[in-house]
C-alpha cells in the first residue's frame, strides 16, 4: 500500500506530519509521543485514553459506583447525590480501564467470571475500533481548533487485534494509513521477560482475538487442573500476556510491512527529542525504500 510519505525527503519536508505508532505495550509508544508533544508542535492522541474516556467511560463509573454501593455509607451518599465518583484516567494512567476489563479468575481475589470477563472484551473491542477510527476527525481538530499542524496517533497494543494487515480494504488500516504514516516499534529477540516483568508492574488494558482467549483459557484450566472459580486472576494474566507476544509479533511485522515502516526499540529508546524522533522515522522510510 502507498504511505502517504515516499521518501524522507517527502517527511522532512512536509508542512503536517502525521503519525501512528505501534507495538507491544511498554515498548516506547507513548514516550515516544510524550516526546513529539513536548517540542510544542505535535498533538498527541491516546487511543487507550479515547477508549477510556469516549466508549467506555460510563462501563467504567457505573462499576465503581456498584462497588461503592456494597458500603452502606457510600451507598446512601450516592443516593442522594452527595458524592460524585470518576475516574481519574490520564494518557500515563490507564488504570481505570484496566481495571474495568479486569483478569478471570477466583473472585476472592478480584477475579470475573470468565463469561463477564469475555463481555467486557467485547466492548472494549467495540470501543478500540471506533477510538482508531476517530483519528482523522482529531487531525482536523487538533488543526482547526488548536493550531497543530503535527500529529501523533498512541495506538494502544491490542491494534493488531482488531484488523487484518492481508486485506487491502481493512476499514481501520485503510484509514489511518490515509492520513498518517504507521510506525512500528519493533520488540527485540530475547525481550519477552522486560516486556512481561513490564505487564505485571504497570499492566495496560489488553484485548484477545475471542477464538485465541477461548483456547488460553480452556488450556490454562486443562493444565492446571483448576476450576475457573479457583484461578489466581493474576498468574492467568500473566500467562496470557506472555503467549500473545508470540502471538502479535507476526501480526505487528505485516502491518508494518503492507501498511508503514519500521522502528527499532533500541531506536527509540536511543531518542531524546522531537528532533531525534522525526529523524528516526525519516530514517525508518529510506530503510523501507531500499528494501521494497
Amino acid at each position: 500500500m502507498k504511505r502517504i510519505y515516499d521518501s524522507p525527503h517527502a517527511f522532512r519536508a512536509a508542512p503536517h506530519k502525521r503519525i501512528s505508532v505501534f507495538g507491544m505495550s511498554g515498548l516506547g509508544k507513548t514516550r515516544l509521543a510524550s516526546l513529539l508533544r513536548a517540542g510544542g508542535a505535535w498533538f498527541h492522541y491516546s487511543v487507550d485514553y479515547r477508549i477510556g474516556t469516549a466508549y467506555m467511560g460510563e462501563h467504567i463509573t457505573d462499576n465503581l459506583k456498584k462497588q461503592a454501593m456494597q458500603m452502606p455509607l457510600l451507598a446512601d451518599l450516592l443516593r442522594s447525590d452527595s458524592i460524585y465518583i470518576g475516574s481519574n484516567i490520564t494518557f500515563g494512567n490507564l488504570a481505570p480501564l484496566s481495571t474495568y476489563l479486569g483478569k478471570p479468575g477466583n473472585p476472592a481475589k478480584g477475579g470475573l467470571p470468565f463469561a463477564e470477563y469475555k463481555r467486557r472484551q467485547a466492548l472494549h473491542r467495540r470501543a478500540e475500533v471506533n477510538a482508531l477510527l476517530d483519528t482523522g476527525p482529531f487531525i482536523r481538530r487538533a488543526e482547526e481548533l488548536y493550531g497543530y499542524a503535527n500529529f501523533i496517533c498512541d495506538t494502544g497494543g491490542s491494534i493488531c487485534e482488531v484488523v487484518d494487515p492481508s486485506d487491502p480494504a481493512d476499514e481501520v488500516l485503510a484509514a489511518l494509513s490515509a492520513q498518517t504514516l504507521m510506525v512500528w516499534i519493533e520488540s527485540p529477540e530475547g525481550h519477552d521477560a522486560e516486556l512481561i516483568r513490564r505487564f505485571k508492574a504497570d499492566p495496560k488494558p489488553i484485548y484477545y482475538q475471542p477464538e485465541m482467549l477461548d483456547a488460553l483459557w480452556s488450556g490454562y484450566l486443562d493444565e492446571t487442573g483448576l476450576h475457573e472459580d479457583a484461578v489466581d486472576p493474576d498468574a492467568f494474566a500473566v500467562h496470557a500476556f506472555a503467549k500473545v507476544i508470540h502471538h502479535r509479533a507476526p501480526l505487528y511485522r505485516a502491518m508494518a510491512q503492507n501498511w508503514g515502516v519500521a522502528v527499532t526499540a533500541a531506536a527509540v529508546e536511543a531518542v531524546r527529542d522531537g528532533p531525534d524522533a522525526e529523524e528516526m522515522i525519516a530514517a525508518a522510510l529510506g530503510s523501507a525504500r531500499q528494501t521494497a
